[in-house]
C-alpha cells in the first residue's frame, strides 16, 4: 500500500536531500511544497497526506518579524489545513537546538513547537520534533548561514574565509544522518499511550561532531591541498569522510580532473595516485617490453602488485637462499601478488606491449628512510 508524503520547504537544503532519498523508495507518492506553491496546493496536498515532513521555515530573515511569520505563522497555517482536512497525518517537524535559547530565531522555533504539541494533544496527531544542530552536506547554500558550506565553497574556489575566533566550538551533523533519522522515525510503529506526549526526539538519534572553527577550516584546507600532495585524510573517521564529500561537492568542475608528476626513465614511467600515513601509497607504472623493474628487497615495507595491462613475470628470492619463485601474471586476470619482506623481487615485462602495473606500498616513500636495498633476484 502506497503512502503519500508531503514535504514543506522541499527546495531547501534538508528538503532536497530528503526528497532524493524518498524518491528512491517504492510505494511513496511525494508531494512537495515551497515558496513557489500556492495555498490551494497546500490544501490539496494536506488533504491526501499520510505523513508530513514540516521543514519550511526562516533562519536568515531580512527583518526580525519574518521569524514570526515564517516559523510560527506558517506552522499555524499548516495546522489549520490539517484540522480542516479531517485527516490525522503523521507530522515530523525540523526544529533547532536554538529552541532552547533566548534569541529571536530560537523563540520562533519553540513557539512553532508549542503550536504543534498543542494540536497533537487536541487532535491526536502523531508528532515528532527534531531539534537539529548545524547541518552540513551537499547542496547547502554557502555564504548564507552555514559555516561548513561557506568554508567548503570558499576554500574550494580559492576565496578567503573569515575566522573571528578559531576556538569557537561547533556542533555539526551530516545531512544524510539527519535524513536517516527522519526516515527511521517515519517508519516507527504507532506509539502507545505512555509515549503520547513525548514529542521531542532524543538528540542522540542524529550523530553529532563537536569541532572548533579553526580545526574545521584546517581539515578543509587539507582537502584543498590533496590534488598537490596526493595525501588523503583518515577516512576511518566518519566525519572526515562526510566532510570530504561535502567539500568535493563545491569544487568547480574545471578542477575535477588534474595531473600528477610522471617520473620517466629508459624503463618507462611511474606516477603516484594517493598517499596516506595510515595505509601507505598507491602508484602506477608503465614498463617497456623486455624491461625489468625491482631487484631489491625491504625489511619492513610490504607491497602488492597487480598487472592491469600486458604480461609479466614476478620473481622472488629469499635474500639468504638461492631458490627463485616465479608468478606469471596477465592484465586480463587481475591477480594480486603480495611482496613479503626479506625477499628480493622483480617484475619483468614478458609481452610485446607496454606493461601497466598498479602498486600498493605499506608506507609513503621517503628517500631518507627508503627501506629499499638493491639485490638481484637472479644469481
Amino acid at each position: 500500500m502506497s503512502k503519500t508524503i508531503l514535504i514543506t520547504g522541499s527546495s531547501g537544503f534538508l528538503g532536497k536531500n530528503l526528497c532524493e532519498h524518498l524518491s528512491q523508495r517504492k510505494g511513496i507518492v511525494l508531494k512537495t511544497f515551497d515558496l513557489e506553491n500556492s495555498m490551494d496546493e497546500l490544501r490539496r496536498f494536506v488533504g491526501v497526506a499520510d505523513i508530513i515532513f514540516h521543514l519550511a521555515g526562516v533562519n536568515r530573515p531580512l527583518q526580525l518579524d519574518d521569524f514570526e511569520t515564517g516559523n510560527v505563522g506558517f506552522t499555524q497555517t499548516l495546522l489549520n489545513e490539517i484540522s480542516q482536512s479531517g485527516r490525522r497525518p503523521r507530522v515530523i517537524f525540523s526544529s533547532s537546538i536554538q529552541a532552547e535559547l533566548d534569541n529571536p530565531y530560537g523563540k520562533s522555533k519553540r513557539s512553532a513547537e508549542l503550536l504543534l504539541e498543542d494540536a497533537a494533544r487536541k487532535d491526536d496527531i502523531r508528532l515528532s520534533i527534531f531539534r537539529l544542530p548545524n547541518l552540513f552536506g551537499k547542496w547547502s547554500r554557502p555564504n548564507y548561514n552555514a559555516v561548513t558550506s561557506t568554508f567548503c565553497h570558499n576554500i574550494a574556489n580559492d576565496l578567503p574565509v573569515q575566522i573571528n575566533d578559531p576556538s569557537v566550538i561547533l556542533n555539526l551533523a551530516y545531512v544524510d544522518d539527519a535524513v536517516g533519522a527522519f526516515l527511521k522515525e517515519m517508519e516507527k510503529k504507532p506509539y502507545r499511550d505512555r509515549y503520547r506526549h513525548q514529542y521531542i526526539v532524543d538528540q542522540s538519534a542524529i550523530p553529532c561532531k563537536k569541532i572548533t572553527v579553526g580545526e574545521l577550516a584546517q581539515r578543509i584546507y587539507f582537502f584543498r591541498n590533496m590534488q598537490e600532495t596526493l595525501l588523503i585524510s583518515d577516512f576511518s573517521d566518519r566525519f572526515n569522510k562526510q566532510l570530504y564529500a561535502t567539500y568535493l561537492s563545491y569544487v568547480p568542475k574545471e578542477r575535477w580532473e588534474y595531473g600528477t608528476e610522471i617520473k620517466t626513465d629508459d624503463r618507462g614511467n611511474l606516477a603516484e595516485l594517493v598517499k596516506s600515513t595510515s595505509f601507505g601509497q598507491m602508484f602506477v607504472s608503465k614498463t617497456k617490453p623486455g624491461i625489468t623493474r625491482g631487484n631489491h628487497y625491504h625489511h619492513t615495507k610490504t607491497e602488492k602488485f597487480m598487472v592491469i595491462s600486458g604480461e609479466a613475470v614476478i620473481r622472488f628470492r629469499h635474500i639468504h637462499h638461492n631458490e627463485i619463485i616465479e608468478f606469471s601474471v596477465h592484465g586480463d586476470h587481475y591477480r594480486i601478488v603480495d611482496i613479503p619482506p626479506g625477499y628480493t623481487h622483480s617484475i619483468t615485462n614478458t609481452g610485446t606491449t607496454e606493461l601497466i602495473t598498479l602498486f600498493w606500498a605499506s608506507e609513503i616513500f621517503d628517500s631518507s628512510q627508503a627501506d629499499t636495498y638493491f639485490k638481484p633476484v637472479t644469481l
